[in-house]
């Protein structure tokens, strides 16, 4: 499940993908036009900086703005970042991979459903762009 912090990332990123290649936005206005609470966007937007997934420019004319092609920015990117594994169990994680307590992973069902999952999420997430976030016309 994506958690409040992912999807307000997103509420964020879908804004600054809509205003791609027109200047800095203001981390008011996003919160704003969004309705994400500041304080809580503005941590979210110093980790997606710190990331390389955004970049600022201060003073004047100055806020936040996506540093390459929404196109190029993978929704899964954002969903590892944000909320962390795409894996239902930490077991069958591909970047967060931890064995699980008292299981064995060779004869899993679970394990073995779990991984299908991974890869059916995966499927999709690997798939789609900041771009697709935004409704088509």
């Amino acid at each position: 499940m994506l958690s409040k912090k992912s999807q307000y990332a997103f509420k964020a990123l879908a804004y600054l993908t809509e205003k791609f290649n027109q200047g800095p936005v203001l981390i008011s206005e996003i919160s704003s036009k969004k309705k994400v609470p500041l304080k809580f966007l503005e941590n979210i937007l110093l980790e997606l900086k710190k990331a390389g997934i955004l970049e600022s420019k201060k003073g004047k004319g100055g806020g936040y703005y996506l540093r390459k092609d929404p196109a190029q920015i993978k929704v899964a990117t954002i969903v590892r970042l944000v909320n962390g594994p795409i894996a239902m169990l930490p077991c069958v994680s591909l970047y967060f991979y931890k064995r699980c307590d008292n299981c064995d992973e060779t004869s899993c069902g679970l394990h073995d459903i779990m991984i299908q999952v991974r890869d059916a999420s995966l499927g999709v997430l690997e798939n789609k762009t900041l771009a697709d976030l935004l409704p088509m016309k």
